[in-house]
Protein backbone atom coordinates (compact mmCIF):
# COMPACT_ATOMS: atom_id res chain seq x y z
CA UNK A 1 0.00 0.00 0.00
CA UNK A 2 1.28 3.39 -1.15
CA UNK A 3 2.98 5.29 1.92
CA UNK A 4 2.05 8.76 0.77
CA UNK A 5 1.14 11.46 3.18
CA UNK A 6 -0.87 14.68 2.71
CA UNK A 7 2.25 16.54 3.13
CA UNK A 8 3.35 14.85 0.17
CA UNK A 9 0.08 15.97 -1.60
CA UNK A 10 0.73 19.31 -0.61
CA UNK A 11 4.26 19.60 -2.39
CA UNK A 12 3.02 17.97 -5.65
CA UNK A 13 0.73 20.64 -5.88
CA UNK A 14 3.16 23.24 -5.00
CA UNK A 15 5.27 21.87 -7.54
CA UNK A 16 2.32 21.58 -9.85
CA UNK A 17 1.94 25.50 -9.39
CA UNK A 18 5.45 26.59 -10.37
CA UNK A 19 4.85 24.15 -13.90
CA UNK A 20 1.35 26.10 -14.07
CA UNK A 21 2.73 29.45 -13.95
CA UNK A 22 4.50 29.47 -17.22
CA UNK A 23 1.41 27.68 -18.98
CA UNK A 24 -2.08 28.21 -20.30
CA UNK A 25 -3.15 29.97 -17.03
CA UNK A 26 0.07 32.21 -16.27
CA UNK A 27 -2.06 35.34 -16.38
CA UNK A 28 -3.80 34.22 -13.23
CA UNK A 29 -1.29 31.99 -11.52
CA UNK A 30 2.09 34.20 -12.11
CA UNK A 31 0.17 36.66 -9.99
CA UNK A 32 -2.31 34.76 -7.70
CA UNK A 33 -4.54 38.02 -6.81
CA UNK A 34 -7.97 36.78 -5.04
CA UNK A 35 -9.73 38.26 -8.55
CA UNK A 36 -7.46 35.83 -10.82
CA UNK A 37 -8.03 32.88 -8.88
CA UNK A 38 -11.95 33.76 -8.84
CA UNK A 39 -11.55 34.05 -12.45
CA UNK A 40 -9.34 30.85 -12.71
CA UNK A 41 -12.07 29.26 -11.16
CA UNK A 42 -14.90 30.33 -13.35
CA UNK A 43 -12.61 28.79 -16.39
CA UNK A 44 -11.65 25.42 -14.57
CA UNK A 45 -15.25 24.71 -13.48
CA UNK A 46 -17.39 26.07 -16.73
CA UNK A 47 -17.09 22.91 -18.54
CA UNK A 48 -15.65 20.49 -15.66
CA UNK A 49 -18.38 17.46 -14.61
CA UNK A 50 -16.08 15.57 -12.57
CA UNK A 51 -18.10 15.01 -9.28
CA UNK A 52 -15.69 15.31 -6.81
CA UNK A 53 -14.11 18.34 -7.94
CA UNK A 54 -17.58 20.23 -8.21
CA UNK A 55 -18.17 18.78 -4.07
CA UNK A 56 -14.90 20.89 -3.47
CA UNK A 57 -15.98 23.59 -5.26
CA UNK A 58 -19.65 23.84 -2.93
CA UNK A 59 -17.89 22.69 0.14
CA UNK A 60 -15.47 25.54 0.38
CA UNK A 61 -17.43 28.50 -0.96
CA UNK A 62 -20.79 27.38 0.48
CA UNK A 63 -22.84 27.35 -3.02
CA UNK A 64 -22.73 25.08 -5.80
CA UNK A 65 -20.70 26.09 -8.91
CA UNK A 66 -23.23 27.72 -11.85
CA UNK A 67 -21.91 29.05 -15.22
CA UNK A 68 -24.82 31.51 -15.08
CA UNK A 69 -24.35 32.67 -11.63
CA UNK A 70 -20.60 34.10 -11.55
CA UNK A 71 -21.68 37.50 -9.91
CA UNK A 72 -21.98 34.91 -6.39
CA UNK A 73 -18.41 35.44 -6.30
CA UNK A 74 -18.84 38.49 -3.88
CA UNK A 75 -16.74 39.83 -1.35
CA UNK A 76 -16.94 36.81 1.14
CA UNK A 77 -15.75 34.81 -1.78
CA UNK A 78 -12.69 36.75 -2.77
CA UNK A 79 -11.77 36.88 1.25
CA UNK A 80 -11.99 33.00 1.16
CA UNK A 81 -9.38 32.86 -1.86
CA UNK A 82 -7.24 34.43 0.40
CA UNK A 83 -5.95 31.35 1.63
CA UNK A 84 -5.56 29.68 -1.47
CA UNK A 85 -3.51 32.88 -2.27
CA UNK A 86 -1.35 32.46 0.91
CA UNK A 87 -0.90 28.60 -0.15
CA UNK A 88 0.58 29.26 -3.53
CA UNK A 89 2.44 32.06 -2.50
CA UNK A 90 4.23 29.60 0.70
CA UNK A 91 2.69 32.33 3.32
CA UNK A 92 1.29 29.11 5.37
CA UNK A 93 2.70 26.28 6.42
CA UNK A 94 -0.20 24.13 7.26
CA UNK A 95 -3.36 25.28 5.12
CA UNK A 96 -6.77 23.98 5.30
CA UNK A 97 -8.22 20.92 3.94
CA UNK A 98 -10.60 22.28 1.66
CA UNK A 99 -7.86 25.27 0.45
CA UNK A 100 -5.65 22.11 -0.39
CA UNK A 101 -8.65 20.67 -2.50
CA UNK A 102 -9.19 23.59 -4.24
CA UNK A 103 -5.57 24.57 -5.02
CA UNK A 104 -4.93 20.57 -6.57
CA UNK A 105 -8.09 21.72 -8.80
CA UNK A 106 -6.78 24.94 -9.77
CA UNK A 107 -3.59 23.68 -10.91
CA UNK A 108 -4.94 20.66 -12.26
CA UNK A 109 -3.53 18.16 -10.28
CA UNK A 110 -3.38 14.92 -11.75
CA UNK A 111 -4.35 12.44 -10.50
CA UNK A 112 -6.63 13.90 -7.68
CA UNK A 113 -8.14 14.16 -5.20
CA UNK A 114 -5.75 13.02 -2.45
CA UNK A 115 -7.63 9.16 -2.10
CA UNK A 116 -6.87 8.77 -5.68
CA UNK A 117 -3.18 10.48 -5.67
CA UNK A 118 -1.83 8.28 -2.90
CA UNK A 119 -3.30 4.91 -5.10
CA UNK A 120 -1.17 6.36 -8.80
CA UNK A 121 1.33 8.51 -8.89
CA UNK A 122 3.31 9.77 -11.75
CA UNK A 123 6.85 8.48 -11.99
CA UNK A 124 8.21 12.11 -12.48
CA UNK A 125 6.15 13.46 -9.85
CA UNK A 126 7.39 10.69 -7.06
CA UNK A 127 10.74 11.89 -8.08
CA UNK A 128 10.19 15.59 -7.59
CA UNK A 129 8.53 14.54 -3.95
CA UNK A 130 11.26 12.27 -2.96
CA UNK A 131 13.66 14.98 -3.62
CA UNK A 132 11.26 17.45 -1.31
CA UNK A 133 11.34 14.83 1.30
CA UNK A 134 15.23 14.79 1.29
CA UNK A 135 16.03 18.70 0.68
CA UNK A 136 16.82 19.50 4.00
CA UNK A 137 18.60 16.39 4.81
CA UNK A 138 21.08 16.68 2.08
CA UNK A 139 21.62 20.57 2.78
CA UNK A 140 23.25 19.45 5.77
CA UNK A 141 25.29 17.07 4.53
CA UNK A 142 26.48 19.32 1.74
CA UNK A 143 27.43 21.48 4.32
CA UNK A 144 29.51 19.31 6.72
CA UNK A 145 31.09 17.88 3.67
CA UNK A 146 31.97 21.52 2.39
CA UNK A 147 33.13 22.10 5.55
CA UNK A 148 35.76 19.32 5.86
CA UNK A 149 36.74 20.07 2.49
CA UNK A 150 37.84 23.70 3.29
CA UNK A 151 39.60 22.54 6.01
CA UNK A 152 42.03 20.38 4.53
CA UNK A 153 42.43 22.56 1.34
CA UNK A 154 43.41 25.61 4.26
CA UNK A 155 46.04 22.95 5.71
CA UNK A 156 46.85 22.60 2.27
CA UNK A 157 47.79 25.70 1.63
CA UNK A 158 49.14 26.52 4.85
CA UNK A 159 51.54 23.66 4.29
CA UNK A 160 52.55 24.69 0.56
CA UNK A 161 53.02 28.63 2.04
CA UNK A 162 55.13 26.78 5.16
CA UNK A 163 57.51 24.74 2.70
CA UNK A 164 58.15 27.95 0.53
CA UNK A 165 59.31 30.32 3.14
CA UNK A 166 61.74 27.65 4.66
CA UNK A 167 64.79 28.08 3.54
CA UNK A 168 64.51 31.64 4.91
CA UNK A 169 63.12 30.44 8.02
CA UNK A 170 65.53 27.99 8.93
CA UNK A 171 68.50 28.78 6.83
CA UNK A 172 70.46 28.83 10.45
CA UNK A 173 69.09 26.14 11.73
CA UNK A 174 69.21 22.10 10.97
CA UNK A 175 66.24 20.84 8.55
CA UNK A 176 65.16 18.33 10.75
CA UNK A 177 62.42 19.95 12.92
CA UNK A 178 60.84 20.09 9.51
CA UNK A 179 59.54 16.68 8.40
CA UNK A 180 58.51 16.25 11.98
CA UNK A 181 56.37 19.80 11.50
CA UNK A 182 54.92 18.36 8.05
CA UNK A 183 53.78 15.44 9.63
CA UNK A 184 51.79 17.44 12.39
CA UNK A 185 50.04 19.27 8.93
CA UNK A 186 49.47 15.44 7.93
CA UNK A 187 47.75 14.24 10.78
CA UNK A 188 45.83 17.29 11.46
CA UNK A 189 44.48 16.28 7.49
CA UNK A 190 43.87 12.68 8.37
CA UNK A 191 41.65 14.04 11.58
CA UNK A 192 39.44 15.83 9.34
CA UNK A 193 39.15 12.60 6.93
CA UNK A 194 38.31 10.79 10.13
CA UNK A 195 35.74 13.29 10.87
CA UNK A 196 34.06 12.74 7.38
CA UNK A 197 33.98 9.09 7.59
CA UNK A 198 32.36 9.39 11.27
CA UNK A 199 29.44 11.77 10.07
CA UNK A 200 29.28 9.37 7.51
CA UNK A 201 29.08 6.05 10.10
CA UNK A 202 26.55 7.75 12.16
CA UNK A 203 24.44 8.85 8.77
CA UNK A 204 24.17 5.13 7.88
CA UNK A 205 23.44 3.80 11.57
CA UNK A 206 20.30 6.63 11.41
CA UNK A 207 19.39 5.71 8.66
CA UNK A 208 18.91 1.82 9.92
CA UNK A 209 17.25 3.05 12.70
CA UNK A 210 14.66 4.63 10.67
CA UNK A 211 14.06 1.95 8.68
CA UNK A 212 13.58 -0.25 11.38
CA UNK A 213 10.84 1.99 13.00
CA UNK A 214 9.30 2.30 9.58
CA UNK A 215 9.03 -1.69 9.58
CA UNK A 216 8.36 -2.14 12.96
CA UNK A 217 5.26 0.72 12.44
CA UNK A 218 3.71 0.58 8.61
CA UNK A 219 1.21 -2.12 9.89
CA UNK A 220 -0.20 0.66 11.96
CA UNK A 221 -0.23 3.14 9.28
CA UNK A 222 -4.03 2.68 8.57
CA UNK A 223 -7.32 3.25 10.04
CA UNK A 224 -11.14 2.39 9.66
CA UNK A 225 -14.64 3.72 10.44
CA UNK A 226 -16.40 2.27 13.34
CA UNK A 227 -19.51 4.23 13.54
CA UNK A 228 -18.75 6.82 15.70
CA UNK A 229 -15.26 7.65 15.42
CA UNK A 230 -11.80 5.80 13.63
CA UNK A 231 -10.40 3.12 14.66
CA UNK A 232 -6.24 2.51 14.01
CA UNK A 233 -5.55 -0.83 12.30
CA UNK A 234 -3.22 -2.71 10.77
CA UNK A 235 -3.22 -1.97 6.68
CA UNK A 236 -4.12 -5.42 5.91
CA UNK A 237 -6.83 -5.57 8.39
CA UNK A 238 -10.20 -7.35 7.58
CA UNK A 239 -12.75 -5.79 9.63
CA UNK A 240 -12.90 -8.75 12.85
CA UNK A 241 -13.90 -7.44 15.94
CA UNK A 242 -15.54 -4.39 14.62
CA UNK A 243 -18.82 -4.45 13.44
CA UNK A 244 -18.59 -2.23 10.33
CA UNK A 245 -18.56 -2.80 6.42
CA UNK A 246 -16.12 0.42 5.81
CA UNK A 247 -12.90 0.37 4.22
CA UNK A 248 -9.18 0.64 5.85
CA UNK A 249 -8.06 3.31 4.83
CA UNK A 250 -4.68 5.00 5.10
CA UNK A 251 -4.11 7.28 8.23
CA UNK A 252 -4.86 10.57 8.24
CA UNK A 253 -4.18 12.61 10.63
CA UNK A 254 -6.06 15.71 9.85
CA UNK A 255 -9.08 13.01 9.74
CA UNK A 256 -8.00 10.63 12.81
CA UNK A 257 -9.71 12.48 15.38
CA UNK A 258 -12.88 12.95 13.68
CA UNK A 259 -15.94 12.09 16.34
CA UNK A 260 -19.58 11.48 15.69
CA UNK A 261 -21.42 13.53 18.54
CA UNK A 262 -24.25 12.80 20.42
CA UNK A 263 -26.82 15.35 21.22
CA UNK A 264 -28.00 16.25 23.93
CA UNK A 265 -29.78 19.07 26.15
CA UNK A 266 -26.07 19.82 27.24
CA UNK A 267 -24.39 19.89 23.94
CA UNK A 268 -22.68 23.27 23.15
CA UNK A 269 -22.58 23.82 19.28
CA UNK A 270 -21.34 27.58 19.15
CA UNK A 271 -18.32 29.36 20.81
CA UNK A 272 -18.15 32.59 22.52
CA UNK A 273 -17.82 34.28 19.57
CA UNK A 274 -20.76 32.68 17.79
CA UNK A 275 -18.59 29.86 15.79
CA UNK A 276 -19.58 27.17 15.40
CA UNK A 277 -17.83 24.39 16.54
CA UNK A 278 -19.74 21.44 15.76
CA UNK A 279 -20.40 20.12 11.59
CA UNK A 280 -23.05 18.20 10.16
CA UNK A 281 -23.80 16.11 6.97
CA UNK A 282 -27.13 14.75 5.71
CA UNK A 283 -27.61 11.10 5.91
CA UNK A 284 -30.97 9.78 4.49
CA UNK A 285 -33.82 11.50 6.30
CA UNK A 286 -31.96 13.28 9.02
CA UNK A 287 -28.34 14.27 9.93
CA UNK A 288 -25.09 13.29 11.75
CA UNK A 289 -22.85 15.72 13.81
CA UNK A 290 -19.54 15.96 14.53
CA UNK A 291 -16.88 17.76 16.36
CA UNK A 292 -14.76 18.67 13.09
CA UNK A 293 -14.35 19.51 9.50
CA UNK A 294 -13.94 16.75 7.04
CA UNK A 295 -16.22 14.54 5.22
CA UNK A 296 -18.79 11.83 6.56
CA UNK A 297 -16.82 8.43 6.39
CA UNK A 298 -19.97 6.87 5.83
CA UNK A 299 -21.07 9.14 2.43
CA UNK A 300 -18.23 11.05 1.76
CA UNK A 301 -20.46 14.09 2.31
CA UNK A 302 -18.80 17.34 3.02
CA UNK A 303 -19.20 17.96 6.77
CA UNK A 304 -20.79 22.02 7.42
CA UNK A 305 -20.57 24.13 10.23
CA UNK A 306 -23.99 24.11 11.84
CA UNK A 307 -26.51 26.51 11.85
CA UNK A 308 -29.62 27.60 13.69
CA UNK A 309 -31.66 26.81 11.13
CA UNK A 310 -30.44 23.22 11.01
CA UNK A 311 -30.77 22.94 14.75
CA UNK A 312 -34.38 24.22 14.38
CA UNK A 313 -35.00 21.77 11.67
CA UNK A 314 -33.64 18.89 12.75
CA UNK A 315 -33.19 18.91 16.95
CA UNK A 316 -35.52 22.00 18.58
CA UNK A 317 -38.33 20.74 15.79
CA UNK A 318 -38.44 17.32 17.36
CA UNK A 319 -38.30 17.82 20.74
CA UNK A 320 -41.93 19.85 20.03
CA UNK A 321 -43.33 17.17 18.49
Amino acid sequence: MSNFTFEDYRKAIKAKYEKEIEGDYSNNLSSPTTANLRNLCIKRFTSNTNKEDLITFESFFDFPFDKDKKNLFGEEELNKLEAVKRFFLGKTEKPAEDTIRLAAILVDLQPRPFNEFKKKIDKEDLELINELRLTNFDKDISSDILRDQLEIETLNDSTTDFVREKPELFKSQEAEPIPNILSTFVTVGNKSIFKRVRYAVIITILFGLCLIIYLALRQKECMQWSGDHYEIVDCNFKGEGLITANPVEVLDKNLVGLKKVKICDTTVYFDKNHNAIIWYAKRGNGVDFFNSHGRHPENNSPLKPVTKYILDKYINNKKQE
